[in-house]
C-alpha cells in the first residue's frame, strides 16, 4: 500500500425502509479535517485522470456504480515511490480511500451505467488558485495503461 493511503471498509445498515452508509466521521482515527463535499459523475468506460494536490487530502468513495480507482506515488522522499495501487470500489465493495497530498490518482467507471463518486477533501476548492495538478490519462510519466476507449472523452 502506498505510504499514507488509508482504506476503510464501510458498513451498510439495511432494513425494510432502505439503507444507510456512513462515509466519513470526525471520530474516526484517520479523519483530519473537513473542507467540502462534492459528487462527480462519470459515464461507463470513462477515465478521469490524472490529478493530484499539493496540500489537500482526498477521501473518496463510490456511492453508485463501480469504479477502478488507481493511485501512483511519485513523491521523491516516499518509501513507496513508484508504487501503484488499484482499488475496485462502489456499490458492491463499499470502501473509502484516503489519498494523501502529492499522490497522483484517477478512476475509470467499470459498471454498465454511470458512477457517482463522492469526495470529502480536507480543503476548500480555491477558484482563483486551485490546488489541482493534472496529467492526461495516457501520460508517459505514470506507468499505467487505462486501456482508453478511443471514442470517449477522457481526462
Amino acid at each position: 500500500m502506498i505510504e499514507g493511503v488509508v482504506t476503510k471498509q464501510l458498513k451498510q445498515v439495511s432494513d425494510e425502509r432502505g439503507w444507510l452508509v456512513e462515509i466519513l466521521r470526525s471520530d474516526w482515527e484517520h479523519f483530519q479535517k473537513f473542507g467540502q463535499v462534492y459528487v462527480t459523475a462519470a459515464y461507463p468506460h470513462v477515465v478521469k485522470a490524472w490529478h493530484m494536490h499539493k496540500k489537500q487530502t482526498d477521501n473518496i468513495a463510490c456511492i453508485r456504480g463501480m469504479i477502478k480507482l488507481v493511485l501512483y506515488d511519485d513523491r521523491k522522499k516516499s518509501k513507496t515511490k513508484g508504487e501503484i495501487n488499484e482499488f475496485v470500489i462502489g456499490e458492491r465493495n463499499l470502501l473509502m480511500v484516503t489519498i494523501p497530498p502529492e499522490v497522483w490518482h484517477g478512476f475509470k467507471t467499470i459498471s454498465e451505467d454511470h458512477a457517482l463518486v463522492l469526495n470529502i477533501p480536507t480543503e476548500l476548492y480555491n477558484y482563483k488558485e486551485p490546488d489541482e495538478h493534472r496529467l492526461p490519462p495516457n501520460t508517459d510519466k505514470i506507468p499505467y495503461d487505462w486501456k482508453l476507449a478511443p471514442w470517449l472523452k477522457h481526462g
